[in-house]
């Protein structure tokens, strides 16, 4: 059964080149060109993955407000900024907004392609049998790989697919420094230093939420980053 993407994007001609172009890789696609329309549908059926452009039609941050209702509907369904707005502050305001990734319209496709295809490798680990080894506990920290549920104290933290892995990468080898490069490859992505920094914060913020005195993801300065033991 093929996976289901929707692609919100108002221009008419990127979003037909978009169309083929994931459509020929057997994806089923669902284009939108404004957010009313994006999100009448979210309502009533949720996609797989979703490709959303921050500017819709009148709307300079439509993509955001879109963004937002889906991770409410969705803690874990995968969500792709593609945007033309190339700069730090869209970029941490997306990522905010819950968005597993942030890319900008002057990537190749072959590179959209394996963002999308990364991100629905990991969405599919959820679907294997559960083993112990799908558990990390360390400290206060719980992780379950195969529920994609983490708790710090015995309360829940609601993180994206892309941050899960990202810790899950860290929090597995406590006490080990793990390079950026590394952090893609354990947690099966491709992004960019300011990506990952800012997923990073993302997650430092999210443990600081329920616990103000959080430190134990600790950045080692030009080497990447670490699990602190307690």
């Amino acid at each position: 059964m093929s996976k289901r993407i929707a692609l919100v994007e108002d221009d008419q001609a990127l979003r037909e080149n978009y169309i083929a172009a994931l459509s020929k890789q057997g994806y089923e696609v669902q284009p939108y060109a404004n957010r009313s329309s994006a999100e009448q549908a979210f309502s009533e059926r949720l996609p797989d993955l979703a490709i959303i452009d921050i500017g819709l039609e009148d709307e300079i941050d439509g993509g955001f407000a879109v963004c937002q209702q889906l991770r409410s509907l969705s803690k874990t369904l995968p969500i792709i900024f593609f945007t033309a707005r190339d700069n730090d502050y869209d970029t941490i305001c997306g990522l905010r907004m819950g968005a597993d990734d942030y890319l900008t319209k002057d990537i190749s496709l072959p590179h959209l392609l394996a963002r999308i295809a990364a991100l629905f490798r990991r969405t599919e680990l959820l679907d294997r049998p559960q083993t112990q080894t799908d558990l990390i506990k360390t400290g206060d920290l719980l992780m379950d790989s195969k529920r994609m549920t983490v708790s710090w104290k015995g309360q829940g933290i609601e993180l994206t697919v892309t941050e899960f892995w990202m810790l899950h990468a860290v929090a597995k080898f406590s006490g080990h420094v793990k390079s950026r490069q590394q952090l893609m490859d354990e947690s099966k992505m491709v992004v960019d230093d300011t990506t990952i920094t800012s997923h990073i914060k993302r997650i430092r913020k999210k443990f600081m939420q329920v616990d103000q005195n959080f430190d134990c993801v600790e950045t080692v300065y030009g080497m990447g980053y670490r699990w602190k033991s307690i």
